[in-house]
């Protein structure tokens, strides 16, 4: 058995007791929407940095991927910086 801190014959007031939180449906979806966009950001300059460098003249298909993973990095870079 507990027993209460507070002295005899007091009762709680209704103000003394903490209010449940309401849910914010909204609150999920900006969030959702700005990791896509960040993962958008990453994804399309991997793709762009690719694309230019084999239309470049890129000696090979790997070395056009290369300049993709560098670009994906500094992308990367700045999502994690802006954030």
């Amino acid at each position: 058995m507990t027993r209460s801190r507070r002295p005899p014959g007091k009762r709680p007031r209704s103000s003394d007791a903490p209010e449940p939180a309401a849910p914010e449906p909204q609150a999920t979806l900006p969030r959702r929407r700005t990791v896509l966009v960040d993962l958008a950001i990453m994804i399309g300059a991997f793709v762009v940095a690719s694309v230019v460098a084999e239309l470049a003249g890129a000696a090979n298909l790997g070395t056009a991927l290369s300049f993709g993973q560098i670009a994906f990095a500094l992308a990367a870079f700045y999502v994690f910086m802006r954030r």
